[in-house]
Parts: structure tokens; C-alpha cells; sequence
């Protein structure tokens, strides 16, 4: 790989961490009124789980991007975005307004956008859509613990 791609690749994964943080930055991530469940994980692996995350998917859309412009690719590149907007907006709704129940709604409509591009990514570069699923995983994760907490 040529430098300039490598410059590049640098660029998704640092840009889609920078973005990743910034609802974290704005809203916080306190969890001092949370009832915790007993599976809840210790503060420190979020940041670092999250991380890997945003780097992985640094790289997968990098991946994608990096393919010969196409219809595919474009529908790729958009399911990504709307399930990253949903990403992003799930600490707003989550920790900014203390609603477990409305961050149900987000972390559920953001598994299925995550399927989405995990299947649109497949179709155009098939490692990346491979890099998105410890992400799937996680979310799923993070899914069932935001129900545990709506539930409490």
C-alpha cells in the first residue's frame, strides 16, 4: 500500500474516533444513577472497547472507500453513516437526558443499521464487513445491559 493510502486509512480511523468521542465529550458518561446490573462491565473497558471499535470501523469503512466508485459502494457508504448517526446519538439520549428506555429505542434501530451495513459492506469489500462485527457484538451487548438497566 502506497503511503498516501496509508495516510489515508490513518485519516478514517482517527476521524471516525475523533467523532465517535465527541458525544462522550458533550453528554458525558456518568453512570452514578444507574442501578447497576451485576454483569455491568468495569468503567475502564468502555473507552478502550470503544476504541477498538471506532478504529475498527475506521478501517472497514477505509476498505469500502477505497473500492472502485459504484452504486454498491454509495449504498454501503450511506447505510454506514445513518447507523453511525445512531451511534452518536445514543449517549445523548442515554446519558444527556438519563433515558434508558429512549436509548432502547436508538441502541435497537442501531442493531438493525449495523446488520445493514455489516450486509451493504459485504457485498462491496468483504474484510470490512468482517471488521464490523465485533462491533455487532458488542452493541448487542450493550443492548441487552441498557435493558437491564431500563428494566431495574
Amino acid at each position: 500500500m502506497s503511503r498516501r493510502k496509508w495516510l489515508q486509512l490513518g485519516g478514517f480511523v482517527l476521524g471516525i474516533n475523533i467523532l465517535g468521542a465527541l458525544p462522550a465529550v458533550f453528554f458525558g458518561t456518568d453512570t452514578g444513577w444507574i442501578d447497576q446490573p451485576w454483569f455491568f462491565p468495569p468503567e475502564w473497558l468502555f473507552p478502550v472497547a470503544w476504541t477498538v471499535l471506532f478504529s475498527l470501523m475506521g478501517v472497514a469503512l477505509f476498505l469500502v472507500w477505497d473500492t472502485p466508485s459504484s452504486r454498491q459502494r454509495t449504498t454501503a457508504v450511506t447505510i454506514f453513516a445513518v447507523q453511525f448517526l445512531l451511534n452518536l446519538l445514543w449517549t445523548p439520549a442515554f446519558f444527556g437526558l438519563q433515558r434508558p428506555g429512549l436509548g432502547l429505542v436508538v441502541i435497537g434501530a442501531l442493531w438493525i443499521a449495523i446488520v445493514g451495513s455489516i450486509a451493504a459492506f459485504a457485498r462491496v469489500q468483504q474484510t470490512a464487513s468482517i471488521l464490523l462485527i465485533p462491533y455487532l457484538l458488542w452493541v448487542s451487548f450493550a443492548a441487552i445491559l441498557n435493558y437491564a438497566i431500563y428494566a431495574a
